[in-house]
């Protein structure tokens, strides 16, 4: 990304004025990294997918097979530093790995489980013998990893776990008791990485491994989706692990669980736009194959709606989501490969924007939901058959919206985290704030600047991110400290920054590509469009309906009433922006981009 700029920090877009900054997009790809993602595609079609049958029946040894053939081909080996055999790889071309394997789900869990959450703990918090011994049997394959937080009575709520790690009168070996839940990759993993509380107290993360005494694995779960991935419950009977084992701090595991979490909610949103892409063009496929009353069904307007749609909000989940890489890879290229604490930084940059990993978790997951359920209607009777892809991709797609964190959970971090940042001074939302409620109060708003290309649609967003701020600001001088317990406002302000910072990044990229003189500049532009039109109806419904619950009276007029001195107009024929859109869809027979 350009480094025109200071870098930035989590939850800045709401700050910057939009099109300001040069985002990463998926235009600028590096060859090095199309040939990776050419690898993954290749890997799937041919090794993954003749194979569907196998792993949906959850034939043994078919998965693990296949992780110790991609390990070949360097699938398993991108993240981890190559002082142990791996890559060591930015963050960008991990996610468009993600999203090429993305289109196989089962396959795609198992192998991000692995490389994911079960691997980067050691990369990251690992001690030197530990990273020696394990990291380069993970980067070949010859062990497979697993990653164990979830409990059967504790889930989003990962510190109600009640697994106990006590410490041996010989000091060593921590003995385990207690039980897991819905662990992928369980049925064959080598290692595991586990959290329980010493004592009962102190939660902490461990290294163990499939051999333990006193560690048993139950039988494989049924499930509704991502059949032929491995999930296991597991069970710890005064299991001993060694004290050597113990994986960063004791007490500190929090740290580990939750920012591994926002690498999973980075991938799960990025990758998510293969599975998105790959219904998209099996959708088209279909509908330009199936005749009904003598035509082909993409020259119905009901159909096109629905191929415009879908083509727009992809656009803008690739735009928020390589934007998001593209400034966690600048701030890894400042550090100093040779700095002792180089890793730590890394990570400590992944957990930098966490805000918007959860946005990209929650946006992501919902397009492909919506795209998915669009698929299968476009196939009608047809997509309810086990015999056509887009049925098991329906059911697949389902998980994403629960799986590191739910929908729900990552929707009350968004604007807490934004709150909490802002106390600590790292996000200048107050002195926004300030300057704005002046504004307000003295009857004359800035209003922003519609020049240049897409001028208009800048200034709405920019009008639409003091609309966001205000309403924020509002919730929380009404709650204070209790606003954690106002679950459905913050679900409503959440949403307001999930399209904020869609609509900023895809400006932002149709922009660039105009600039590039980019083929595709004209219908990028018209995606953009589409979506700020809903997203700016969405928003201004949403904002009301904050200022509706928190105020009263005269007091919730006059916050109506700056909401609407706040708001630029914007109107759109959103039935042609989707038309335009779906004719190059149905042109190309596939995403255009």
């Amino acid at each position: 990304m350009s480094g025109d700029m200071a870098q930035p920090t989590g939850g800045a877009f709401l700050l910057e004025a939009c099109g300001s900054r040069k985002i990463f997009t998926p235009e600028q790809f590096s060859e090095e990294q199309l040939m990776f993602h050419k690898t993954a595609v290749d890997f799937l079609l041919h090794e993954v997918m003749p194979r569907s049958k196998d792993i949906e029946n959850k034939k043994e040894g078919v998965v693990p097979n296949l992780l110790r053939k991609a390990a070949d081909v360097g699938l398993l080996s991108l993240e981890i530093p190559e002082q142990f055999g791996g890559l060591g790889l930015d963050v960008a071309t991990s996610m468009l790995v993600a999203e090429a394997i993305s289109r196989h789900g089962s396959f795609s869990v198992s192998l991000g489980a692995h490389t994911g959450i079960g691997t980067l703990p050691i990369v990251y918090f690992g001690n030197a013998k530990q990273r020696e011994k394990y990291l380069p049997r993970l980067n070949s394959g010859e062990l497979l990893a697993a990653y164990a937080l979830t409990e059967p009575t504790s889930g989003s709520d990962a510190l109600g776990a009640k697994t106990k790690a006590v410490l041996n009168k010989e000091g060593t070996h921590y003995v385990l008791n207690g039980s897991k839940q819905w662990i992928t990759n369980a049925g064959f993993a080598d290692v595991f990485i586990v959290f329980a509380k010493v004592d009962g107290e102190k939660f902490t993360a461990f290294i163990v491994e499939r051999k333990t005494t006193g560690f048993s694995i139950g039988a494989e779960e049924h499930k509704m989706g991502i059949r032929g991935s491995s999930t296991c419950q597991l069970t710890f009977e005064d299991a001993p692990v060694p004290k050597e084992n113990v994986l960063g701090e004791v007490g500190k595991g929090h740290k580990i669980a939750f920012n591994i979490l926002n690498h999973g909610r980075l991938k799960l949103g990025v990758g998510s736009n293969g599975a998105s892409k790959y219904v998209l063009g099996i959708a088209v496929a279909y509908a330009k194959s199936r005749k009904a009353f003598g035509q082909a069904i993409t020259n119905f307007g009901l159909i096109k709606e629905k191929i415009g749609e879908m083509g727009s909000r992809i656009f803008v989940a690739e735009a928020m989501g390589y934007r998001t890489c593209g400034l966690i890879d600048h701030a890894h290229e400042i550090i100093d490969k040779a700095d002792p604490e180089a890793d730590k930084k890394r990570f400590s940059a992944l957990e930098e924007f966490s805000i918007e990993s959860s946005i990209l978790k929650v946006f992501g997951s919902e397009v492909t939901s919506y795209v998915v359920d669009q698929g299968v209607q476009i196939h009608g009777g047809y997509g309810y058959s086990e015999e056509y892809a887009v049925e098991r991709a329906y059911r697949d797609a389902r998980i994403n919206r629960i799986f590191e964190g739910t929908n729900e959970i990552n929707r009350m971090l968004i604007p807490g985290t934004l709150l909490k940042r802002a106390m600590q001074g790292k996000v200048l939302l107050m002195d926004y704030f300030s300057v704005l409620q002046q504004e307000l109060e003295g009857g004359k708003v800035t209003p922003p600047d519609a020049a240049g290309y897409m001028g208009k649609e800048r200034a709405v967003v920019e009008s639409l991110k003091r609309v966001t701020i205000y309403v924020l600001q509002q919730a929380a001088m009404k709650y204070m400290q209790d606003i954690e317990k106002e679950q459905e406002i913050l679900a409503l302000i959440a949403d307001l920054c999930i399209d904020v910072f869609g609509m900023d990044s895809a400006v932002a990229r149709a922009a660039q590509m105009q600039d590039s003189k980019h083929a595709l500049a004209s219908w990028a532009k018209s995606a953009t469009e589409l979506f700020i039109a809903q997203a700016h109806n969405r928003i201004n419904d949403g904002a009301r309906q904050v200022i509706v619950e928190i105020s009263e009276g005269d007091d919730r007029q006059a916050r109506l009433q700056n909401l609407e001195t706040l708001t630029l107009p914007y109107e759109a024929s959103i039935i042609s922006l989707r038309r335009t859109l779906s004719e190059t869809i149905i042109e190309k027979e596939a995403y255009p981009l």
